[in-house]
């Protein structure tokens, strides 16, 4: 009952990371399918369209589901689904919560030009503990795991923001980090009017070049972590990176429609990275 309500959540998702997940072994993938939807229960909790104490307490009963899948005794499909990985692979609770962490961060309102210093860990909760969680499953070792998971999470989770940033100014929210805006004399505002403002592109264009420093520093982590531990990290970075570079190429003066890559594209740079 469990792999099969992880499997429909999946398989319903889209995501890019399908590939990556897909192509891993059999007991490494059902654990990584868990792991994911773990991640888009909690996210879509904290960015649908629930009353803000609605959403805190959906992330709150699973803050409690954490806590009783350490325990021995979860009670939701998805959280019995990792048990399994959890004691096979050595996953910390402490990166499960990291990830509810960041769900509450935009649960509790909308986020509107952090820090750097504010964005980084948002950053570190929403996509590097997912990383970190990952790359046990992968079989990395712990410390280039670590390191991998910090600089390939920040790169992904920046290329997200790069290419919603209509879509969430439509929700109230603005990623882009308050120094860039105000470093190109971009006054606070409402998002979609920060948006419309002529010096958006330096700024996004500041943004990605972070992205773009952290994929490389990723890449040459990579290039020291066996073939096999190293792939589904691969196929991700190949993947987002590539968004990257098309979203650079378009120009950021257009932001809609959202960069997408298609289905053969994918899997192309699944298979390219895989086994070349």
């Amino acid at each position: 009952m469990s792999e099969v309500v992880v499997l429909d959540v999946v398989r319903n998702a889209g995501s890019s990371f399908y590939w990556a997940m897909r192509l891993l072994p059999r007991e490494r993938r059902q654990a990584m399918y868990a792991v994911y939807a773990f991640c888009r229960i909690v996210d879509d909790i904290a960015d649908g369209p629930l009353p803000p104490a609605e959403k805190r307490d959906g992330l709150a009963h699973w803050r409690r589901e954490v806590e009783r899948l350490f325990d021995g005794a979860p009670t939701e499909p998805v959280a019995r689904a990792l048990a399994g990985p959890v004691e096979q692979y050595g996953l910390a609770k402490s990166d499960f919560l990291a990830v509810i962490d960041g769900m509450e961060m935009d649960a509790a309102g909308p986020i509107v030009a952090p820090s750097w210093a504010e964005l980084r860990r948002y950053c570190a909760c929403v996509a590097g503990a997912v990383g970190l969680i990952s790359v046990r499953i992968f079989g990395t070792g712990e410390a280039e795991g670590r390191r991998l998971a910090a600089a390939l999470g920040e790169a992904v989770q920046l290329t997200n923001i790069l290419r919603d940033l209509a879509e969430d100014a439509g929700d109230g929210r603005l990623y882009l980090p308050r120094e860039e805006l105000a470093a190109h004399d971009v006054p606070p505002g409402p998002p979609d009017v920060v948006l419309a403002h002529p010096a958006l592109v330096p700024v996004c264009q500041a943004v990605a070049a972070v992205a773009r420093s952290r994929f490389d520093e990723a890449a040459h982590l990579l290039a020291a972590i066996p073939r096999q531990a190293g792939r589904p990290a691969r196929i991700m970075l190949a993947v987002y990176s590539r968004l990257l570079e098309r979203m650079e190429r378009r120009g950021f003066d257009r932001l809609e429609p959202r960069v997408r890559l298609g289905r053969a594209e994918r899997l192309w740079l699944a298979i390219r990275h895989s086994w070349f």
